[in-house]
């Protein structure tokens, strides 16, 4: 700091307020110090500007299944939403198989030094966390507010179309979102007067676990309408029915969840809902800097709203033979 203050003729205090993005400094200052900034590649010292200020500048991010589509969206989200707020991320990836790797991921990010840290795929039985010692945390889940609402609307819609029932592929049950979606689906059978058909076996979000459960819903007598936890597990299963001879939708309807953009292209295109990412992770970075800076909590929120995408692969029911 000392050199790029001497190289642009100012003092220390101003390079200060130019790297910090502070006022009271002109353009014409702030642009001669940004030159020698980029002339001498001076980057501000992390542990030094913490020490200083009792923050690190850094958001954590606990990522589970990031291989997938919709933890990786988030997971670009979250990062672009902390950034537009003048924040680093750190991510630890976990295996939802760990029982403890949650935990140990936040130990990680908290050994590294993060301001606050974010939970984008809760897994497990346990509450939401709040905090670890100083540093609060912020489950997606939460951020999320309700994940029962969407699976509860594709199953009402299913039943509206005037499917006698809905046969649901679950998602592993660790997951909390997979348990939402597991309720929603309960939720609208029930105060529709339905019975609830038994579940397959819960899948693990891939196409193969819903090409296996597509095989034995297959044989189901009087099956007309499937709505998958996710759309790789929905893509699986309409493998599954093309080749038992099910035509989608004539015989069998279809319905995902998350909107992959591999969804427009199958055949047939695939119905299921979309989720806005991006409003998501940028109510959790806001809940989670809300705490982070002390600023007094937020009002009550409006819901984030999902949208159904109704494709080809659903229509009113037809005769099975």
């Amino acid at each position: 700091m000392h050199d790029v203050a001497r190289a642009a003729g100012v003092s220390q205090k101003t390079v200060s307020r130019v790297v910090n993005g502070e006022p009271h400094v002109s353009d014409d200052v702030r642009a001669r110090v940004q030159q020698a900034i980029d002339a001498l590649g001076y980057r501000p010292n992390t542990a030094a500007r913490a020490l200083i200020r009792g923050r690190y500048g850094r958001l954590g991010v606990v990522s589970v299944g990031v291989e997938l589509y919709g933890p990786a969206a988030q997971l670009v989200a979250l990062q672009r939403a902390a950034r537009s707020r003048g924040y680093a991320v750190a991510s630890e990836g976990v295996s939802d198989s760990l029982p403890d790797g949650q935990a140990e991921a936040i130990d990680s990010l908290l050994a590294q030094g993060v301001d606050g840290i974010v939970v984008l795929n809760p897994v497990g039985d346990g509450a939401p966390i709040h905090e670890m010692g100083d540093v609060p945390v912020v489950s997606l889940a939460l951020a999320r507010e309700d994940g029962v609402a969407p699976a509860r609307a594709v199953t009402e819609h299913l039943l509206a179309l005037g499917h006698h029932t809905v046969w649901h592929l679950p998602g592993p049950q660790d997951w909390w979102s997979a348990r939402d979606r597991l309720r929603g689906w309960r939720e609208a059978l029930a105060g529709a007067g339905v019975p609830e058909p038994p579940l397959p076996k819960a899948g693990d979000w891939t196409a193969a676990s819903g090409y296996a459960a597509g095989l034995e819903l297959a044989r189901v007598r009087g099956l007309t309408a499937v709505f998958a936890a996710n759309d790789d597990m929905a893509i699986g299963a309409m493998r599954a029915f093309a080749e038992a001879g099910l035509d989608v939708p004539g015989q069998v309807s279809v319905m995902g969840y998350d909107d992959i953009p591999l969804a427009a292209y199958v055949t047939p295109q695939l119905s299921t809902v979309r989720q806005d990412f991006a409003a998501v992770a940028e109510r959790a970075v806001d809940l989670l800097l809300t705490r982070v800076e002390h600023h007094p909590e937020p009002p009550a929120l409006a819901r984030i709203p999902v949208e159904l995408v109704l494709r080809e692969s659903t229509a009113r029911p037809r005769a099975r033979h």
